[in-house]
């Protein structure tokens, strides 16, 4: 075939400049459709973010293990916007694990220096105060590094007065663990004599929990396509609604987001009723 006939025939692909220019153009309607959309429902007052795959998203792009964290902290900078835009009034994070402290010592201490350099950013983050958000780290303290206490300490201290929003970081975070030690508060008040056995309620329980202030969450954000909770909020999902989203925690974009945020609209809440 000659190269006049191949180009009579073959179809006309617009130039690689000119195909990005179309999709930023479609990628940009499509987030002001769905704000448009979330604006007239109810938004998650309380939303909970699994953030998972910064170690798939790494390695997919050929980046060594370290870059792929670090990714993961851009965009959750990235998604704090988001949140602010749509009024999403309490965020709940799970950056850390008790699981995730098993992982090479290497990898470890690497994600120590990311927060350690996290929340003295949060401290300092226009936004944060603009806003009044209230910043709190949940979790066991006692097995992070000592300049990582003293970051969350200075961001914890640093916006103690606010409550227009909340943001907090689960890190050395285990829901089962947080449950055992409400436990046992609880035991060492009956044994006080400052509560009775039968008084003992799920109220209660709740009480002596790290979020004892705080709302459930009404949406839980899992990334990376993978489909359970992973020992994150145990008691306070228990009517939460569920979203999953195959895309690895640093790819999420604001469509993604914003797809969650309306597929939890478009869902009828029984609480069991």
């Amino acid at each position: 075939m000659s190269p006049e006939h191949r180009a009579e025939t073959e179809p006309h692909r617009p130039p690689p400049y000119l195909s990005s220019i179309l999709a930023d153009a479609l990628r940009e309607s499509t987030e002001r459709r769905l704000l448009d959309l979330i604006r007239e429902g109810p938004v998650p007052h309380h939303l909970g973010l699994i953030m998972d795959g910064n170690r798939r998203f790494a390695q997919s792009h050929g980046l060594i293990i370290e870059e792929g964290h670090l990714k993961g902290k851009e965009k959750l900078e990235e998604l704090l916007n988001w949140c602010l835009e749509v009024g999403v009034r309490i965020l709940t994070v799970y950056a850390l694990s008790t699981e995730n402290l098993n992982r090479p010592a290497e990898e470890v201490s690497q994600l120590m220096d990311l927060f350690a350099d996290a929340f003295r950013d949060i401290a300092r983050d226009p936004r944060v105060h603009k806003h009044r958000i209230h910043v709190a780290a949940i979790g066991n303290r006692a097995v992070l590094r000592a300049d990582v206490v003293e970051a969350i300490d200075l961001a914890e201290e640093s916006t103690k007065d606010y409550s227009d929003y909340f943001y907090n970081v689960a890190i050395a975070y285990g829901g089962r663990e947080e449950i055992v030690q409400a436990i046992r508060r609880l035991a060492e008040q009956v044994a006080a004599g400052t509560l009775r056995p039968e008084d003992i309620d799920d109220r209660k329980v709740s009480e002596n929990l790290y979020t004892a202030n705080l709302p459930d969450p009404d949406l839980v954000l899992r990334t990376s396509g993978e489909e359970r909770i992973s020992n994150f909020l145990l008691w306070q999902v228990a009517y939460s609604e569920l979203y999953f989203s195959d895309v690895l925690w640093p790819g999420l974009t604001k469509t993604d987001f914003l797809r969650a945020l309306r597929a939890f609209q478009l869902r009828r809440r029984n609480f069991g009723k």
